[in-house]
């Protein structure tokens, strides 16, 4: 069951991750591609699989948020990742749209360091 989750969760996250940058991509070059359904809808039904399989992992391994440092941390990096991405959608300016999405691939960084060490960096 681990390694299905586990697999699952990688794969999710790099269909996440994908979908953000050509999601930017698009945006930035103000494509009609972004106006479609699938392009409005499919990052909303993949986060919600990606956040069913991190749930998932949580339980299998019994280690949780605000008990577990390093989960700790990889929550609030992937909260900042969030906020991040989606100022870099409705940022009021070409610049600070850019700078939300370079900020959010930074946090991203840290989340897969977490995902890997379980070490926390900025709490540790």
């Amino acid at each position: 069951m681990y390694l299905a989750l586990k697999h699952s969760h990688m794969l999710l996250v790099l269909l996440s991750v994908g979908f953000f940058v050509v999601r930017f991509a698009l945006a930035w070059f103000n494509s009609p591609l972004m106006q479609k359904k699938v392009v409005k809808i499919a990052p909303h039904i993949i986060d919600t699989f990606l956040l069913l399989t991190a749930f998932g992992l949580m339980v299998t391994i019994s280690q949780y948020p605000f008990v577990n440092l390093w989960l700790t941390e990889k929550l609030l990096a992937v909260v900042a990742y969030v906020a991040l991405g989606v100022m870099a959608f409705k940022g009021r300016t070409k610049f600070l749209r850019l700078m939300c999405f370079f900020g959010a691939l930074g946090w991203l960084v840290l989340v897969a360091r977490l995902a890997i060490t379980k070490t926390p960096v900025l709490f540790g």
